[in-house]
């Protein structure tokens, strides 16, 4: 679908700017947006360099294995159809907690490892179970605990509060998580979901062919990362916790006295404060596990120049071709036509290009938020709201297409339904909260 998107773009821009007379423009958009599609990847490269890097001391401190303990009750009650014990739910659980705290290269081997592992329980093969449908439903919704990636493109773009999205995000992501959820579970139990209602693929039988799975084993790995808690330091860091706690708090005082509402609090908390707490509280966790801190940075941050050049391509053919577009007026039509509907209802139409492209792909969702908001601005609400639709929503299809497809799965029953709902509720929190917030 993407490739059908790109391709309607560069032959829509193309012929209207034909018949429009802004060829020019057209010519001038296509080289210009090939260059600024590079300028962006390198501006990225410090500030994904910073944030991967604070995330591999999490990683080294074994957080990962700690949450996971902590969620597995959790987990036995949103699957009460795996059985206790059964390798499926681990999976499940690592991949989630994966998501949560930013690690996407565990978070996939792990998601693809528990539908083969849930394909075992499967009595219908080809066809999806209710755990499976579930299980896609919450990993699509977007279940990130920390923003980090939108922070970072933000302040990469120079904008003055880059962690003003970081409470929106939260609570649009929850808001879609919890709607994937009971949406899942309703349809589940609706007679024209049912599955003895399917007929079984004929060729499912057949074994899929082998997923690749190539990276389960460093994914494993990391999920077995223990902390080594030393009591002393343990004490250090939940000391300097509490100190930064009656710091905020006697800051949220002051603030209170000058007769200022919760929400401005609020805002200003997230614009002063969430930033350098986030970066000592992942130090000190890396601190009171006895991670060499600064090596661990070190070795995180590499990543951001891999990610920056691994990008590239990607923001090359979305930003030529919504250049194009833009460039063309054929972008203008399109909003005052749309916007002729969603205005009335509080979504923006300008949005629109996000909202078509994040459930499809991750790399492009990253290519139009870097274009909104250098079309916009950073602090602009489009801008501002872009990055919080960018912190709480998935690539939908992608994640079916893959983890479907690793288990010769064809008949999806209620999944694709469950997982757009949760998408939606994301991008309509992320518009509404982003007017409370902004």
């Amino acid at each position: 679908m993407l490739n059908g998107i790109f391709f309607a773009l560069i032959l829509i821009a193309t012929v209207y700017g034909a018949f429009a007379g802004s060829m020019a423009d057209v010519t001038k958009a296509s080289i210009d947006s090939a260059k600024v599609a590079v300028d962006l990847a390198i501006s990225l490269v410090g500030q994904m360099a910073l944030w991967l890097g604070l995330a591999q001391v999490l990683q080294d401190a074994g957080l990962m294995k700690v949450i996971a303990r902590f969620m597995r009750p959790v987990m036995r009650f949103v699957f009460p159809d795996i059985p206790d014990g059964h390798p499926a739910l681990g999976a499940i659980l690592l991949n989630i907690v994966a998501n949560m705290i930013g690690l996407t290269n565990a978070a996939t081997p792990f998601g693809i490892k528990a539908m083969l592992e849930l394909n075992k329980l499967n009595q219908r093969p080809g066809i999806a179970t209710n755990a499976m449908c579930l299980f896609l439903a919450i990993n699509t919704s977007g279940v990130a605990v920390l923003p980090t990636g939108a922070i970072a493109v933000r302040a990469a773009q120079g904008a003055e509060n880059p962690t003003g999205i970081f409470f929106p995000s939260i609570l649009a992501t929850m808001c879609s998580t919890i709607v994937g959820f009971l949406v899942c579970r309703l349809l589940q139990q609706l007679p024209m979901f049912a599955v003895d209602r399917v007929e079984t693929p004929a060729d499912a039988e057949a074994s899929p062919a082998a997923p690749d799975i190539s990276g389960l084993d460093k994914a494993q790995e990391v999920a077995e990362i223990s902390g080594r808690w030393s009591r002393a330091r343990g004490l250090f860091a939940a000391a300097t916790a509490a100190t930064l706690i009656v710091a905020l708090a006697l800051h949220v005082q002051s603030q209170a006295a000058t007769g200022a509402t919760t929400l401005d609090i609020v805002k200003t908390v997230s614009a002063d404060w969430i930033l350098p707490i986030l970066m000592v509280l992942f130090l000190m966790v890396g601190f009171a596990s006895q991670v060499r801190v600064y090596e661990s940075v070190v070795a995180g941050a590499k990543q951001g120049f891999q990610v920056a050049i691994m990008i590239i391509p990607f923001l090359v053919a979305i930003l030529v071709a919504i250049g194009m577009f833009r460039a063309s007026g054929a972008m203008d039509l399109l909003v005052d036509a749309i916007g002729v509907v969603t205005k009335p209802l509080g979504f923006p139409p300008e949005l629109l290009p996000m909202a078509l492209i994040r459930p499809l792909s991750g790399s492009g969702a990253l290519a139009v938020v870097l274009e909104t908001m250098k079309t916009y601005g950073p602090d602009s609400f489009i801008g501002f709201t872009v990055s919080v639709m960018s912190g709480s929503t998935e690539t939908t299809f992608y994640v079916l297409a893959v983890y479907f497809g690793a288990v010769g799965v064809r008949v999806t029953r209620h999944t694709v339904f469950a997982c757009l709902a949760a998408d939606m509720t994301g991008m309509v929190m992320a518009v509404a909260l982003s007017r409370l917030f902004f």
